[in-house]
């Protein structure tokens, strides 16, 4: 082989690398990586929220019919238009209009590879020199990687776990300066599993307008609630303040790897027409990949063939897996919960490292845990609230109960000696 240049022209970019660590993906690989393979007893996957690999949270096979009759048909082999095909917007548009006071057209949707693409498009298009976004914390790290490789400055607000997780509203007005352009709501939310009340949703969106910033509605679990709080959708306040609806098929159909998403803007005041966000949103698209044609083509019947027990199966499930969870971290002492989940599939927990020895941290529990239980458990860190835990419940419940006693051992073995 003959010699090469003395110095090659390319090489890999770090921040890539950076910004892929701090992801979910990120941190449950690198767990994955610190599990015993001499143990012979299964994994417990208690910290992702892809439950479609449980027997009990199969979807429905109203969407795998629609699946096989899309791609039967052979017309959707093609390229999809820019914005999704025109049925799959009007179904999302009359599906989202079900929750509202005015109503959304097939124009106000945006077909996205799933939410995460829907996030990397806001990212994009709200950035500008010197912008910030004000994100929750604890939140989903996704937006964090977006605004990172976008420019786009983070400014956190504090979930507060002693009002249910509502969302510090004077923390809002003083993070806030003329350069902010938007903040982001998760509801039902990740990772916390709390659920917000009309109310409170009415003043964050009073909070937004006063601040002249529009409101992105992040709703990838919209109506995976069952607890005493009501869901209601953020894009019933579009009248007061402009709303961005992130939104996908993946965890209400459990079928996150179909990666079908949605950008829906909730605007009927036209600001975001008048201020070139929908222009930016249509030129992201324009310069990006697209959501498969035939997955797109099967969303008209996957919304009208779903039956509702199909939801209230699942959602009965998720209200008994919630219990047992609560139930069973009350028995561990080093784990507290300051509320009860009432929607989506997650719930954080504070670790006491006061009664554990030899474990300093949040992330070293969970490596410890992997490598002598088995068990996977996101660090708290993950999501931005240091020595607290998320842990999922959307899984069997014979899997979730092993899993919280293997937990339970784990904590009684390092627990601090008296």
């Amino acid at each position: 082989m003959e010699n090469g240049p003395n110095k090659w022209g390319f090489q890999g970019k770090q921040e890539l690398n950076a910004a892929a660590a701090i992801t979910v993906r990120g941190f449950l690989n690198m767990l994955m990586g610190n599990i015993n393979k001499d143990d012979s007893r299964p994994i417990i996957p208690l910290g992702h929220g892809d439950p479609s690999h449980f027997p009990s949270f199969r979807t429905t096979p109203a969407a795998v019919d629609a699946i096989v009759d899309a791609v039967g048909s052979g017309k959707y082999n093609c390229y999809a238009p820019t914005v999704g095909i025109l049925p799959a917007r009007r179904a999302i548009a009359d599906y989202l209009n079900r929750d509202l006071p005015y109503k959304l057209l097939a124009d106000d949707v945006y077909l996205t590879i799933g939410c995460t693409q829907a996030i990397e498009i806001v990212s994009a298009v709200l950035s500008r020199p010197g912008a910030n976004i004000l994100l929750p914390r604890p939140g989903f790290p996704y937006y964090e990687a977006c605004a990172a490789s976008n420019h786009l400055e983070v400014r956190h607000f504090d979930l507060l776990p002693e009002k249910g997780w509502e969302v510090d509203l004077d923390a809002i007005e003083t993070l806030a300066d003329e350069n902010t352009v938007a903040m982001v709501i998760i509801n039902p939310g990740n990772p916390c599993g709390n659920v917000f009340g009309y109310d409170h949703l009415k003043k964050v969106a009073e909070t937004a307008r006063k601040l002249g910033i529009l409101v992105i509605a992040d709703e990838a679990y919209d109506n995976i609630a069952f607890g005493s709080t009501q869901y209601v959708p953020m894009r019933v306040f579009g009248p007061i303040v402009p709303v961005l609806t992130l939104g996908s098929i993946s965890k209400r159909w459990i079928v996150p790897g179909w990666r079908l998403g949605w950008l829906v803007t909730s605007d009927p005041n036209g600001i975001l027409r008048k201020s070139g966000v929908i222009d930016s949103i249509i030129g992201f698209l324009d310069i990006s990949a697209d959501p498969a044609t035939f997955i797109q083509a099967a969303v008209p019947q996957i919304i009208e063939n779903t039956k509702d027990d199909f939801f209230s199966k699942i959602i009965c499930i998720l209200r008994e897996t919630a219990d047992l969870c609560y139930n069973r971290i009350k028995e561990i002492p080093c784990i507290t919960c300051p509320k009860k989940p009432e929607g989506s599939m997650f719930v954080m927990v504070k670790l006491n490292l006061s009664m554990l020895d030899d474990i300093n941290d949040d992330m070293e529990f969970c490596l410890k845990l992997a490598k002598e239980e088995s068990v996977i458990i996101l660090p708290g860190i993950a999501v931005g609230l240091k020595n607290w835990l998320r842990i999922t419940f959307a899984i069997e419940s014979s899997s979730l109960e092993e899993g919280l006693a293997r937990v339970k051992a784990f904590c009684q073995r390092h627990a601090t000696k008296q």
